[in-house]
């Protein structure tokens, strides 16, 4: 059985991590930019963006993103870009959904939509279904696709009512975000599990939390699904926290165990016929 070709997102930044962590986090928006094209050029399709202020600090604001999507198509001009709409620092619909209102050439392909609250090791996400609702509807009325952020089966079980309500269309696009204390662990039952419990034509991809990052990726990759990957969930090359990763090396890593499996790289063309967005104009 032939397998799809792979589909590669990187989750280049995050909110948690800083510089301190790891020197190769980019942060500034030249930093974010650089390290998509390197991503890019070694297969990347999807670029999971947080904006960062001057500071370095979380930053909702429309206009620090737009910088970032003007730079980003400059460089990587027909590459899928995502927004983050995350409750995890920004709790007001109007802060989160703020990057939604982008148009023309700053318009992103996709935004994150988390649907349902639970525990980060230290803290917790709230997301609840008034929010989830009108981050749904303000993305489909500006045409911008939902990259479903699911850590529990329970949120695929919420997806499907989103779908009967008509809030959530299909396709759908899914990343399944395993390992992170007080949400579904890395384990091959559960990946299955979660592929198993999706609705028809769903395309997905397996991203680890931490020293988990590789294994949930080559599970993915084995199994036929799609990978999210990068320094905003995973800030080393090795499981004993000594080998400081790049976003770059995080991806070329995947890519080489793709040809070892037998599946070639998408285009970012082909990713965006394979998740259902417009061709790029």
């Amino acid at each position: 059985m032939k397998l799809d070709k792979l589909i590669i997102n990187v989750a280049l930044t995050g909110t948690v991590h800083n510089q301190n962590d790891n020197p190769n986090l980019p942060v500034a928006i030249d930093e974010i930019v650089t390290d998509c094209y390197r991503c890019y050029c070694a297969g990347a399709s999807v670029f999971h963006i947080h904006a960062r202020d001057e500071n370095g600090k979380p930053d909702f604001h429309s206009a620090r993103y737009a910088k970032i999507i003007a730079k980003v198509r400059e460089k990587c001009p027909d590459a899928i870009i995502c927004v983050s709409t995350s409750g995890r620092v920004f709790k007001l619909f109007e802060q989160r959904s703020e990057v939604l209102d982008l148009n023309g050439k700053t318009k992103p392909d996709m935004a994150s939509l988390t649907l349902g609250s639970f525990n980060f090791p230290g803290q917790v996400s709230m997301n609840e279904p008034d929010i989830i609702r009108r981050l749904a509807e303000k993305m489909y009325q500006n045409g911008i696709a939902p990259e479903l952020e699911i850590f529990d089966l329970g949120m695929i079980d919420y997806a499907k009512y989103l779908i009967e309500k008509k809030i959530l269309q299909k396709p759908l696009y899914c990343n399944f975000l395993l390992g992170s204390l007080g949400t579904i662990s890395a384990s091959p039952f559960h990946l299955a599990t979660l592929v198993n419990s999706l609705p028809l034509n769903s395309v997905w991809a397996g991203a680890g939390i931490g020293r988990f990052q590789f294994y949930v990726n080559a599970m993915s990759i084995t199994m036929g699904g799609h990978v999210r990957v990068g320094l905003e969930d995973n800030l080393y090359l090795d499981i004993e926290k000594k080998q400081l990763a790049t976003n770059l090396e995080l991806v070329e890593r995947l890519v080489k165990l793709a040809h070892v499996a037998g599946r070639e790289i998408c285009t970012p063309g082909e990713a965006r016929n394979m998740i259902g967005l417009p061709r790029f104009v």
